[in-house]
């Protein structure tokens, strides 16, 4: 496994939106296009804490039946669980109830949680105690709100899960805002903060040329003509660095 990120490369990933995130990565020719990323229906509740960048420490839970006698996780094990992953943290968890019924995450889940070094949850099931989770600063990204946790309780923890189509691993490192869930390869996530530099480069040609006045079609064509060619020259670039 890769080693993690400093704290210092968490942050620089941090300052970029998550399509940012999204169109680097595509510049080093990892994964399809199509890849990587949450589908619609996991929502950024708190837009305005920002973007969260994370490595996932996972589970698995139901809520529309009690737990079978004698089948409970151990907290204190899914505690650990949670620990051993590098900081920060994100807890992602999937519902396995279709459709949810009861929220895993409110005000107490997220304090303890937040106190293990999560940042935020990611869910395909519901949260709940909005106000009182966005005092605190954790973020949540789920399917929906609901006002029960009905008889919430963890079936697993430690192994893949798939939520919003997405399959994650423990440690596998997230970045998520309002737009949305990207995972981020390990393999190539020290430079993928110079990937978004690099391609934020790449569009401010354009991007000054819509935006001044008097703006020709044939100019708009050219200047995206011009940004394909300077795209595939810095992603060339970045895969030989």
């Amino acid at each position: 496994m890769a080693a993690p990120l400093t704290a210092g490369q968490l942050a620089a990933l941090r300052r970029f939106s998550t399509p940012t995130i999204c169109n680097a990565i595509e510049m080093f020719e990892v994964r399809p296009r199509t890849e990587g990323f949450m589908r619609p229906g996991i929502v950024c509740r708190f837009p305005e804490l920002g973007a969260i960048i994370g490595y996932a420490a996972t589970a698995t839970f139901r809520a529309a039946q009690p737990a079978a006698e004698g089948t409970g996780v151990a907290l204190q094990a899914y505690y650990e669980h949670i620990v051993a992953q590098p900081a920060p943290r994100i807890a992602v968890a999937q519902d396995l109830d279709d459709p949810p019924l009861g929220a895993l995450f409110g005000e107490v889940n997220a304090s303890v949680h937040q106190a293990l070094g999560c940042v935020g949850h990611i869910t395909n099931g519901g949260v709940r105690d909005l106000e009182e989770c966005r005092r605190i600063g954790f973020q949540f990204h789920s399917r929906c709100v609901q006002a029960s946790h009905a008889y919430v309780h963890l079936e697993s923890f430690g192994g893949p899960v798939e939520v919003g189509g997405l399959k994650v691993r423990p440690g596998d490192l997230l970045h998520a805002d309002q737009h949305g869930v990207c995972l981020i390869p390990l393999d190539v996530a020290p430079e993928v903060a110079a990937a978004c530099e690099a391609m934020e480069a790449v569009e401010r040609p354009l991007i000054e040329l819509a935006r001044a006045p008097g703006a020709t079609p044939e100019a708009l064509a050219a200047g995206f003509a011009e940004l394909r060619r300077d795209f595939a020259a810095a992603a060339a670039r970045l895969r030989r660095s």
